[in-house]
């Protein structure tokens, strides 16, 4: 997630889209330099001691955000102002310039409160203020349009019978999914790098986040962005089969230390079957079979004698060292990581190759098997140990990113109750050593979204309600909420975006929901299996 970023990749300015808990270590700390001549131990602790009064400063005076500078606009924008044009550029709008302000319908342009106009004028990245006559002002609002009626908005046709009359109208979701729609289509650069947002140490490409993006565009018929961010991180991949952990805007790769997330591998398998189970023809992304095979192999091979991938950081972005149990994946590398291996052997049908349909499912199966012997009798904690704490990555393991299963399901429900705060929201996981008055949307969303594609539409709805009240002034979706129902991070945020896209289209059609061979290779069958 975003500010927990910040706490760890200060010194480097690099945080990300992702559950950090504050002061975290780098996952791989740098050599320790030589003590310069003269320089005493006690002055250095003293040093140490000093900089970690400001930083719990900070973390008093800013809520949750953690951060080596003082909050300035950049982080609390109430949303982007864009333009027409091509490239699609945004631009933070002042939070001095929020109260009053409103969007275009439709669009990223902004009527200010003093009635004049801001918009990024096309062909380039400055902001400009018009008044509402300028010609600029129809053409940028005009392009939105057309780009959102060229799709579809998720909720906007929502059928409510009298029985969700409690809930919000299905225009207010509609007015919801096209913000996120184009904020998402802000947040995505011309090269398909998509961006977790907007601001310095948010303005990265998490594979992670673009996984989801490209299912995002996927599921409201914007074909040419999902498959401009699939073939974005095709070309950033290692041969190897291996992401790094994130990219700059240009598709280089951030060397600050972190090593690859093996969860960002399973993700992209499963947003390359899910464009593949809803695009005419995928075989027009000639890079997209290439990078499922190189993925996929990786996680194939990667899987130990126990069945399981080894042990990285997840979305949570913390060193694994720091989990209950070191020496095993959390959940939330195991449950993508499955989804990922049985995305690439569905894909692998699709085009044909049965060999590596069959090796890959194979992998699956045992990776299932030891799903069922490590996490299942735990209760599918985050580490499969006794005692072992909820998170959200217990949704991965249900709708719509494995078909549905009671004891998960009530997983599921358990995680959501302890992870619960009063103000709505929930935490990332349980007993979350971070800010434990602020909630976080990305892991609401994901409740959300499971409980949509599992058949529980007043659950998911309430969710829903709970995203369209604390959005910002401007309707963007940040990434935290504070105590008292206030914006707490940054907005927009690209995953959250992603999650509502996705829940609000599970309403109103099934998502389609990897299927599961139950019938492995005799050599995958073990005693205990489980599909």
């Amino acid at each position: 997630m975003a500010d927990e970023r910040l706490a760890r990749w200060g010194a480097s300015r690099g945080p990300s889209p992702r559950l950090e808990e504050p002061a975290l270590p780098s996952a791989r700390p740098a050599p320790r330099p030589a003590r310069p001549p003269g320089r005493r131990p006690g002055v250095r602790r003293f040093r140490s001691a000093a900089a970690l009064l400001i930083v719990a400063a900070l973390v008093a005076t800013s809520g949750s955000t953690l951060s080596t500078a003082p909050s300035g606009p950049g982080w609390a924008s109430p949303g982007l102002v864009g333009g027409a044009g091509w490239p699609l550029v945004g631009v933070p709008l002042s939070p001095a310039e929020g109260p009053g302000a409103a969007y275009l319908p439709d669009s990223s342009v902004v009527r200010l409160a003093n009635g004049q106009i801001r918009l990024v004028p096309s062909g380039t990245e400055t902001p400009a203020t018009v008044p509402p006559g300028d010609p600029q002002v129809a053409a940028a609002v005009r392009s939105d349009n057309s780009w959102l009626a060229h799709g579809t908005v998720p909720g906007s046709e929502l059928r409510l019978g009298s029985a969700y009359q409690h809930h919000r109208s299905a225009e207010e979701y509609g007015d919801m999914a096209k913000r996120a729609l184009l904020d998402l289509r802000l947040l995505t650069r011309p090269n398909g790098a998509s961006l977790a947002s907007w601001y310095g140490a948010w303005r990265y490409s998490w594979p992670r986040d673009s996984a989801f993006a490209a299912a995002a565009f996927t599921v409201t018929e914007h074909p040419a962005e999902a498959r401009r961010v699939l073939r974005f991180l095709a070309r950033v991949q290692h041969e190897d089969g291996l992401w790094a952990a994130r990219y700059n805007a240009d598709g280089t790769a951030v060397v600050d230390g972190r090593p690859p997330q093996l969860d960002s591998l399973g993700w992209v398998l499963w947003a390359s079957w899910f464009y593949t189970a809803r695009a005419p023809s995928p075989r027009d992304l000639p890079e997209l079979w290439p990078m499922v095979q190189r993925a996929a192999d990786h996680l194939a091979h990667s899987l130990d004698t126990e069945g399981l991938p080894p042990p990285s950081s997840d979305y949570w972005e913390r060193d694994h060292r720091r989990e209950q149990d070191p020496r095993r994946p959390t959940l939330g590398v195991v449950g993508p990581v499955l989804a990922g291996l049985r995305a690439a052997a569905a894909v692998a049908d699709g085009y044909g190759v049965r060999g590596k349909a069959a090796q890959w499912r194979a992998a699956a199966h045992r990776l299932s098997d030891a799903v069922a012997r490590q996490f299942t009798p735990y209760g599918y904690p985050r580490s499969p140990v006794r005692g072992g704490r909820m998170d959200t990555s217990v949704t991965f393991l249900a709708p719509p990113f494995a078909p549905l299963d009671p004891g998960v399901s009530g997983a599921v429900a358990t995680a959501a109750r302890k992870q619960a705060l009063p103000n709505g929201g929930v935490l990332p996981g349980e007993r979350w050593s971070g800010n434990k008055l602020v909630a976080w949307t990305p892991e609401t969303a994901l409740f959300a979204l499971n409980a949509a594609a599992s058949g529980r539409p007043d659950e998911a709805l309430g969710r829903l309600d709970w995203l369209t009240e604390h959005r910002t002034t401007l309707g963007a979706l940040p990434e935290k909420i504070g105590e008292r129902g206030q914006p707490a991070g940054v907005a927009p945020l690209g995953w959250t975006a992603s999650l509502v896209l996705l829940t609000l289209s599970a309403l109103e059609r099934p998502l389609p929901v990897l299927p599961v061979d139950n019938s492995p290779p005799p050599q995958a069958r073990r005693p205990g299996w489980r599909p």
